[in-house]
């Protein structure tokens, strides 16, 4: 990403910019943080609408390191387990964003044909969507509107 490393590490915890770059799950911060930037303890619930149904996800960030990671984890939600972990680190003119998305999925082997048949690749496409909008913001000046809100 072609953006400063704090710059990128903010934009990526903005509950904000997460409801703009999931527009298609009509995501909505509804308990613990709804707006601004989310920081170490602090939880968000997200109702969001995945599969036709709209579920309910809480996430606690469990880790935080500014501006290099975070880690939000699964508290309460669908899954039987989940963890992910955003890391950052300062390239040439940039910013290189790793994301790390674990998830166990419920329901035994049945949902582990469902992460091989299309859950593994629906929450990679959904994670690409969200992180190609947030590059987007934060390469143009659209970062500035989303970071001064907090």
């Amino acid at each position: 990403i072609k953006a400063p490393l704090e710059r990128v590490f903010d934009l990526s915890r903005s509950i904000d910019l997460h409801k703009t770059s999931t527009l298609g799950t009509n995501e909505e911060a509804i308990a613990g943080r709804t707006s601004g930037l989310i920081g170490f303890g602090e939880t968000v619930t997200w109702k969001a609408k995945h599969f036709g149904v709209y579920q309910k996800l809480t996430v606690k960030v469990t880790e935080f390191e500014r501006p290099f990671l975070f880690c939000d984890v699964m508290i309460k939600g669908t899954f039987k387990s989940m963890c992910h972990t955003h890391r950052f680190e300062s390239k040439d003119e940039g910013t290189i964003m790793t994301d790390e998305f674990h998830f166990v999925s419920p329901l035994g082997i049945f949902g582990k044909i469902a992460d091989a048949l299309f859950l593994k690749q629906y929450m990679t496409n959904f994670l690409i969507k969200k992180n190609n909008e947030l590059k987007s913001v934060a390469e143009s000046n659209k970062w500035e509107k989303v970071l001064h809100k907090s």
